[in-house]
């Protein structure tokens, strides 16, 4: 009667039950030790090489935890927090993941005591409320346009990263950059689309201090016949088309059978003559600059030549979009369709210029720009690739302030104050409840006593200090300078945080925790089944060297 009863075949795996737990726990934790070290002003830097030998050197939370390839799923998941956070407010990568894998490291002990996970992820949940009340009562609101608040948000932002030691640089770009792409909704809304509308080129060469936001847009491309065509132009009416200035091809193989010579010769002037049309109307209206994402051919190439006009042919699509947006042009899809409104005359300055060994075309000096080029230069790509990621960061920042202008302080004082109170409201807190709520709230000082490790003073001593001082839930301001591991005002020391930036950390931080903590079982090695009367077939991996081998095209 007792024979063991076989439920699930033999390939799968099955843990169940506090080992589960133990591990979902362990591999949080592994990841977010990776990261520790990468938070604050004084952090380490890692060195990821990646599959083809590449490297890359950063302290962003997200850009490493995407090179990494992990086999736990806990830890994917992990790892997945970080990239969401990067998506919805571009900061506090880092935060996240140390807070998440505190979150599971108090819970670990509740577990040992065999409490249930949902009276944990209960009490997790209070404490996410409390922590975000508090957090609405310690923010305060700011004005958008004054610019030194915003800087001084943006830089205690980006204090953290690499570029930081360049002092105002980066902030200057990104509060210029989203100032610039921000469009009114009415009602006091603000929307920056920083994806579409900022295009950032990085150039190696030069000096970091010549980066800078053009009142405008640059793309690498040339005129089309440069010994003939204007490579400046001052106040050009620039025409934006989306169709090719060449004859129509056909499909594939086109045959035509002329029985007479002079049909040939038609079919040619025909030809010639439709490309003429064509541009006969685009000269109409008197353009200097045509730009198309498509072909332009050498006999439209001549005319526009002639008519003293400058063309560039095969353009991006994202491109002509900020060109659009930039000069105020509209994209024509047909030439019969322009009209004088589609022409843009808001840029002040067409020229081509060479960088390094590339031509760049700039469209600048724009009236009312809406999109924006930031051009980065420096002396190595490595070291551009991280500027990038910094300013992405820095224009994240200045784009949540630009649409929530609420402030909280910095350097871990959020955190200690949410903690006190938290701590002083677990008194009220009935029942068994009571422990893992006040574990959350002890929990939340991972952050400052990550920044105080992080700046390699005494952590016991510091953490008792700020804890004392924060006691009575007063004191809001009070945090870690993340320089000097002293405990400074953060309101003198302009250390902020922005307020959708430190809720987001806290809710996804908390959510993960419980949604890890609630798993109890992990089933591995499920295959995909097989279509019935398919054999055991290795699946074949072409590369571009085999791609034109005899195998794949039989006679």
């Amino acid at each position: 009667m007792n024979s063991n009863v076989l439920v699930l075949k033999d390939s799968l795996k099955r843990e169940s039950g506090t080992k589960v737990h133990h591990g979902n726990i362990q591999a949080s934790k592994a990841v977010a030790d990776i990261i520790r070290t990468t938070l604050g002003p004084r952090s380490m830097l890692k060195m990821l090489l990646d599959a083809g030998g590449g490297i890359v050197v950063t302290n962003d939370g997200n850009a490493i935890l995407r090179e990494l390839d992990v086999a736990h799923p806990a830890a994917k998941s992990m790892i997945e927090l970080s990239r969401t956070q990067d998506e919805e407010v571009g900061d506090g990568t880092t935060s996240v993941i140390v807070l998440a894998g505190e979150m599971l490291h108090v819970a670990e002990a509740f577990i040992e005591k065999s409490y249930h996970p949902t009276v944990i992820c209960r009490a997790y949940n209070k404490a996410l409320e409390d922590a975000i009340a508090v957090l609405d009562k310690i923010a305060m609101t700011i004005d958008v346009n004054d610019r030194a608040t915003v800087l001084g948000l943006v830089k205690s932002c980006i204090g953290t990263k690499f570029t930081s030691q360049f002092g105002d640089l980066i902030a200057d770009l990104a509060i210029d950059a989203t100032t610039t792409v921000g469009v009114d909704l009415g009602q006091g809304l603000r929307e920056v689309d920083i994806k579409k509308y900022i295009k950032v080129e990085k150039v190696p060469g030069g000096q970091l201090e010549d980066c800078k936001v053009l009142k405008g847009v640059m793309f690498n491309k040339d005129v089309v016949a440069p010994g003939k065509m204007k490579r400046k132009i001052v106040n050009p009416r620039i025409i934006l088309l989306d169709c090719p200035l060449e004859y129509k091809k056909g499909e594939n193989q086109t045959n035509a059978e002329l029985v007479r010579e002079e049909d040939w010769e038609v079919l040619l002037k025909l030809e010639e003559e439709y490309i003429e049309n064509i541009c006969v109307q685009i000269l109409k209206f008197k353009p200097d600059l045509v730009i198309t994402e498509k072909g332009l051919s050498d006999l439209a190439c001549h005319y526009f030549s002639k008519a003293g006009v400058s063309a560039i042919r095969r353009l991006r699509k994202t491109d002509n979009n900020r060109i659009a947006k930039a000069c105020g042009a509209v994209i024509v899809n047909r030439p019969d369709e322009l009209q004088e409104s589609d022409i843009g005359t808001g840029a002040g300055l067409f020229e081509v210029k060479k960088i390094g060994d590339d031509f760049f075309a700039f469209i600048v000096d724009c009236k009312e720009p809406k999109a924006c080029t930031v051009l980065l230069r420096g002396p190595s790509k490595d070291l551009l690739n991280e500027v990038e990621r910094n300013l992405q960061d820095a224009m994240s920042v200045s784009r949540n302030i630009i649409k929530n202008p609420k402030l909280v302080p910095g350097g871990g004082a959020t955190e200690l104050t949410v903690s006190a109170t938290l701590k002083q409201k677990s008194a009220t807190i009935e029942g068994i409840e009571k422990w893992p709520y006040e574990a959350a709230a002890i929990a939340f000082e991972a952050i400052p006593r990550t920044l105080a490790q992080n700046c390699g003073v005494n952590v016991i001593r510091t953490m008792t200090a700020l804890q004392g001082k924060h006691a009575n839930g007063e004191n809001a301001w009070t945090g870690i300078d993340g320089n000097t591991g002293a405990i400074a005002d953060m309101k003198e020391s302009k250390i902020w945080d922005a307020y959708n930036v430190k809720a987001q950390t806290f809710k996804t931080a908390i959510e993960a925790a419980c949604m890890l903590l609630r798993i109890d079982d992990i089933v591995s090695g499920i295959k995909k089944k097989a279509p019935p009367g398919a054999g055991p077939s290795k699946p074949t991996i072409e590369t571009e060297g085999d791609a034109d081998n005899e195998q794949i095209l039989p006679d």
